[in-house]
């Protein structure tokens, strides 16, 4: 089980992280826990050091890096002595180079993954999240930083708090720096100002991680009611013009307590049928995050409800609402949101603000005005003007033989017809006029507008009646039948596009030309302005330059679209065939945006493959110069000895100590040697100029000279090459040299009891090597790892050389147009499997 882990936060140094640290560890101590010291920084105060007596100090790691010796916390050490509790300071801290992992707060995970639990301190200045803050306040760069994640994480985290006044005193009596540093650091870091602005920033980190903790514990255990522990101000957004009102009341209403949290939500329908204007509501949304709020979007058919649930949720303690628009006629026949929201509301503050929108109606859509098209309320009017003198023509000679009831069921099909083409008002035209007909044609006395039984009269108030309802209805159908197509063509387009992205096909071109198809336009294209805008409007197309475009002629700026979309101040969308509709501009404006995602990808993959020569470039170099530094060194050093020793004149050497320095300088000039031609190989390699002499060989002549040229090594080796195999094509020096790079690094791996052995087999048109060792091989995983330059797992002993070996060899065989392939070794080990093509002339033979 992996242990937890402890963290006390400060806001400078000095106010007592590190000894409270150590009072918990006394603490726990005294409680009986088996409790270590990992690492803990005293700084020279006698009080903190005081606290360590009598604990248990694992022995720090001592490390030699630049000449000097450092000490750090030995991750090992407290892992193999797996105590309940670690104690180790300074989070932050970055790890001497060569330690086994780069930041301190790696080291700690680990002891943590171990089941260890750890206590730690860090400083509020070493937050990733607030770096550059605590630059901007101490005029002091943090260059030991952790990630705010990382803290998090933590099971506990307890704030350590002082008083910039407090710790002053501290410092002035010496507890903090010694007596010369403090008159220094007084007037410097740790000033009023900064402290107190450190304190705040240390406060406010802590309150949110709080906030955090009380969100999870209120979810665990469903608790809905508000709890007013920090001020929570919810705006509810309509999508109408008066909500710029509402977000800046909402902000000063916010802004009255100190770290108050801004929220604004917009309600639209399941259905996704109503709702406010997306252009506004984008307006808004921009609105709310200049002011430092959040945009929130959430679906409900019950307006008042689903506002309170969204308040609730959020632990909200004040909701914001407009005034209603609506005339006084409506809101007495419905209550409103506003009233209905402030009677369910409970312990939630609600705010019903004024604004220039009240009382002046709904907005009403361009969509919805437009539900039925021209065509058919014109015919919808011809129907109710000629249809209805048809009809009482044609009943007139039945009259005797039709009641009352049924002539009218005959005029209210018709009217229902005429709501059916042509939409409510021509079909309350014609209840009308069929109900004026009804009374002078087919109700007594007939010819006159009067009725004299009482009953005729409320069965034609009930006709016009009845035809204004099914007319309302019927036209109300018509409208969402309309808008739900309108929706489900949008939807079908937007799924287009985010399949589209989905799929990989962002390229702009390829986006463009679905936008074009879908719209039937002539050309889209995306502009990109050059320089500033000028006032004069005839120099404005040579200030805009084309990105992409798709279709016929481009548009060469915005001037000359039927249509454009501004993305951002330096990105237009520009389309031209026809003008489009406003209703189709929340889908144009979604494939404008994604046009801006897709450039910005384009060029981020063409900076990205610009870079990659030179990152790879220079991590090539850094690994060379920290490999190479070492193994030039060594052999340099060691010939330079043997060579100034020969040349001494103070020492009276014997042949076979003169014998024994200029074999020692041999082998290290062979070893240099080697090492040099390994390089120049492998740069050639990398740049494609490397020389190759293919000749027809046999392998009974390659691999004893191979063998041969690893001199003291040449008893490791076991050779077993059947004469029978066929020649190959290669280079016989570099053929030679992947041998000698593989049996070396065999034989460097493998125990000193066991041989390596050398074998050769012919499968189809390659001859196999196979160089096999015993030793402990090489996880399957890393078998591409260990073929790159510079890399030797698990060797952790720098005079073996500098990890080119294998990344040469398979580079020389791939040059010759061979393989090398790892394999495990049967039993143990590994295997290097070095495939060449058999010779042509063997083929034919």
């Amino acid at each position: 089980m992996r242990g937890r882990l402890r963290v006390y936060l400060g806001a400078a140094p000095g106010v007592g992280k590190t000894y409270a640290m150590l009072s918990e560890g006394r603490r726990a101590c005294e409680r009986g826990r088996d409790m270590v010291v990992g690492f803990v920084e005293t700084h020279g105060r006698p009080r903190t050091a005081a606290l360590l007596e009598g604990m248990e100090v694992i022995p720090r790691k001592s490390m030699l890096y630049r000449g000097s010796t450092f000490t750090e916390l030995d991750v090992d050490a407290v892992i193999e002595r797996k105590p309940k509790v670690a104690l180790i300071d300074e989070l932050a801290h970055t790890n001497v180079p060569g330690s086994r992992n780069v930041k301190r707060w790696q080291d700690i995970d680990d002891i943590l993954d171990a089941g260890i639990d750890v206590i730690s301190t860090v400083n509020i200045q070493h937050l990733e999240s607030v770096n550059d803050v605590v630059q901007e306040i101490t005029g002091i760069p943090q260059r030991e930083t952790v990630p705010d994640e990382v803290v998090r994480r933590a099971n506990q985290i307890e704030l350590v708090d002082m008083s910039p006044e407090a710790l002053r005193r501290r410092m002035a009596h010496g507890n903090v720096y010694a007596p010369e540093k403090v008159d220094a650091a007084l007037s410097n870091y740790f000033r009023i100002g900064n402290l107190t602005a450190l304190r705040e920033l240390a406060l406010l980190w802590v309150a949110g991680k709080v906030d955090d903790q009380l969100d999870r514990y209120r979810a665990d255990h469903g608790i809905a009611a508000t709890w007013e522990t920090r001020e929570r101000v919810v705006v509810a957004l309509t999508g109408g013009p008066e909500g710029d009102t509402l977000v800046r009341r909402a902000a000063r209403i916010a802004a009255r307590t100190k770290g108050a949290d801004l929220l604004a939500v917009h309600v639209t329908s399941s259905d996704g049928l109503a709702g406010g204007d997306p252009a506004t509501l984008a307006r808004q949304r921009s609105l709310v995050e200049n002011m430092g709020g959040t945009y929130h979007q959430v679906v409900g058919d019950d307006i008042p409800r689903a506002l309170l649930d969204f308040a609730r949720g959020v632990n909200a303690t004040q909701l914001v609402l407009g005034a209603s628009r609506r005339g006084r006629f409506a809101q007495i026949l419905s209550r409103g949101v506003g009233v209905e929201t402030t009677a369910l509301s409970g312990s939630i503050d609600v705010h019903l603000v004024t604004h220039e929108e009240v009382r002046k109606g709904r907005v009403r859509s361009e969509r919805s005005r437009a539900a039925l098209t021209r065509k058919r309320r014109l015919a919808g009017w011809a129907v109710a003007v000629a249809g209805m003198p048809l009809l009482t023509a044609t009943l007139t000679p039945f009259r005797d033989m039709l009641s009352l009831p049924s002539e009218i069921l005959f005029f209210l099909s018709l009217t229902v017809g005429v709501a059916l083409i042509g939409g409510m008002w021509p079909a309350i035209t014609a209840a009308i006029g069929g109900s004026l007909l009804l009374n002078w044609y087919f109700t007594p006395p007939m010819g006159q507008l009067t009725i004299s039984d009482p009953e005729n009269l409320f069965a034609l108030v009930v006709f016009v009646l009845v035809a204004a309802a099914v007319s309302t209805i019927v036209d109300l159908a018509a409208r969402r039948t309309r808008e739900a197509a309108r929706a489900r063509a949008d939807a079908e387009t937007l799924s287009t596009l985010a399949g589209h992205v989905l799929r990989g096909e962002a390229a702009l071109p390829s986006l463009l030309g679905r936008l074009r198809e879908t719209f039937g336009l002539d050309s889209v294209t995306l502009l990109e302005r050059v320089g500033e805008p000028t006032p004069d409007d005839q120099s404005e197309p040579c200030a805009w330059r084309i990105i992409a475009t798709s279709g016929a002629a481009p548009c060469t700026a915005p001037a000359v679209a039927d249509t454009d979309v501004k993305i951002n101040d330096t990105l237009v969308l520009a389309a031209h065939g026809r003008l489009l509709a406003a209703s189709d501009r929340r889908v144009l404006e979604a494939f404008a945006a994604e046009a801006a995602v897709a450039l910005r990808q384009e060029r981020l993959e063409e900076e990205a493959e610009q870079a990659k020569p030179l990152a790879e470039a220079d991590r090539m170099r850094t690994a060379l110069l920290a490999a190479v530094s070492h193994d030039l060194r060594t052999p340099l050093s060691a010939a330079k000895a043997a060579v100034e020793s020969l040349r001494s004149h103070d020492i009276d050497w014997t042949p076979q100590d003169r014998d024994e320095l200029l074999d020692t300088a041999h082998q290290s000039l062979t070893r240099l040697d080697r090492l040099v031609e390994n390089l120049l190989d492998m740069s050639r390699l990398q740049a494609g100029v490397l020389g190759l002499s293919f000749q027809t060989i046999a392998l009974e002549e390659v691999v004893p000279r191979a063998m041969d040229d690893l001199g003291s090594l040449r008893d490791r080796i076991e050779g077993d090459i059947s004469v029978d195999l066929p020649e190959i094509v290669a280079d016989p020096a570099l053929l030679e040299r992947v041998l000698v790079n593989l049996m070396t690094n065999a034989v460097r791996y493998s125990p000193t009891d066991q041989k390596v052995l050398i074998t050769a087999s012919w499968h189809d048109d390659n001859v196999e090597i196979r160089v096999i060792d015993r030793g402990p091989g090489i996880p399957r995983e890393d078998y591409d790892r260990v073929f790159l330059p510079f890399q030797r797992l698990g060797d952790r002993d720098n005079g073996t050389g500098v990890g080119l070996g294998l990344a040469l060899s398979r580079g020389l065989t791939e040059a010759m147009g061979g393989a090398l392939v790892p394999e495990e070794t049967p039993g143990g080990g590994l295997t290097m499997i070095v495939q060449m093509p058999i010779s042509s002339q063997a083929v034919t033979a």
